[in-house]
């Protein structure tokens, strides 16, 4: 049976770059369908991913009500790809945060991983051009959630591979964020049951498209977060943590 792939951009005001990013998805020439979630943009960006369909037979646009969270629209595209039997579930950013060249080599790392998440922290330098602000959040939020969560890897990106196959299903419900603390949330539950993370390194220069969509009000929120998750696992870990009866996948 093929592996079926599905790329999954979640926007919100990306009327500019959504034409780019499947543009540029399509050019890297993966064997995949192209899922964009839209939380009813304001620019219309829905309404431009709707009108590309002609032009990409295999992009997929749905729309939802509003602004619902950023983990929200991952959380619901996760359910969606199972739903659809795929095999293979690609996320990353619409604002080019993360570079649609990588995609390959993020599959490549699933072949033998359940989870391949792109990191920040295996280069050096891997933040050229960033201001002290962007960078003192960033290496903040990666100093907690290694310390503190104990996980090893890159723990608050969005750009990731998912082999479903692998995955148990039910490991999402136990995530019950669904805002940005979403990916160290799930990264952690991940991590606690056994799952097999690997690393993409890569470089992230200064945006090219757009700007950092996160505040200090967002970033001290996701902090206290760390130390809520920490806690509620200290007290009782077993919610995190996959019935007996639901084992990790072995490697098909």
């Amino acid at each position: 049976m093929p592996h079926r792939t599905l790329i999954f951009v979640p926007t919100y005001n990306e009327a500019d770059n959504a034409p780019l990013m499947c543009e540029a998805i399509h050019a890297a020439g993966i064997d995949a369908d192209v899922l964009f979630v839209d939380d009813n943009s304001p620019d219309g960006t829905g309404r431009i991913l709707d009108a590309l369909k002609s032009k990409y037979p295999r992009l997929i646009v749905h729309h939802r009500t509003g602004k619902l969270g950023i983990g929200s629209a991952h959380a619901e595209a996760i359910e969606w790809a199972y739903d659809q039997g795929y095999v293979t579930l690609v996320t990353l950013d619409g604002d080019f945060s993360h570079s649609p060249a990588d995609i390959p080599a993020m599959i490549g790392l699933v072949e033998d991983a359940d989870v391949a998440v792109a990191s920040r922290w295996v280069k050096a330098n891997s933040l050229p051009g960033w201001n002290l602000f962007r960078r003192t959040m960033t290496n903040g939020g990666h100093f907690l959630t290694k310390w503190v969560l104990g996980i090893p890897q890159d723990a608050s990106g969005a750009f990731r591979a998912y082999r479903l196959d692998r995955v148990p299903r039910e490991v999402f419900p136990l995530v019950r964020s669904r805002e940005y603390s979403f990916f160290f949330e799930s990264l952690f539950i991940l991590h606690k049951n056994g799952l097999r993370i690997a690393e993409l390194p890569i470089i992230l220069p200064n945006r090219t498209y757009g700007n950092s969509k996160m505040s200090a009000t967002a970033a001290l929120r996701s902090a206290r977060f760390v130390f809520q998750l920490a806690f509620a696992y200290l007290r009782d870990p077993a919610r995190f943590k996959l019935p007996a009866s639901k084992p990790v996948a072995s490697p098909t």
